[in-house]
């Protein structure tokens, strides 16, 4: 189980350079906070775009998207979203990215 020490924020990577679709390896949560900050960058050479699926769930089986980051820019592009529910597990879903070596990183605080 993931999480910060008592009364701290951490942050937590779901997703680091990757180059590929594919949802990453859920992170659990031992603690319920009731707000979680979700931040997707894709970067590479030139145009690059990206679209990534975070998804939750209590049950690490059935996941529910609880938003989408859209992602297009010039090198580099970042956007993010709050959660503002408690949910047991998390994990990032690149469901499209393009661009010459371009890799998404996704952070959650919690």
């Amino acid at each position: 189980m993931q999480g910060p020490p008592s009364g701290y924020a951490a942050s937590i990577t779901l997703l680091n350079a990757v180059t590929a679709t594919g949802a990453g390896a859920a992170k659990t949560f031992s603690h319920s906070i009731p707000y979680r900050t979700c931040q997707a960058t894709v970067s590479g050479t030139g145009a690059v775009t990206a679209s990534v699926n975070i998804e939750v769930s209590n049950d690490n089986v059935g996941w529910i998207l609880a938003g989408t980051i859209a992602l297009s820019g010039t090198t580099t592009a970042t956007d993010g979203f709050t959660i503002q529910a408690t949910w047991l597990n998390i994990r990032a879903n690149v469901t499209a990215l393009t661009g010459t070596g371009a890799a998404v990183t996704v952070v959650v605080v919690v």
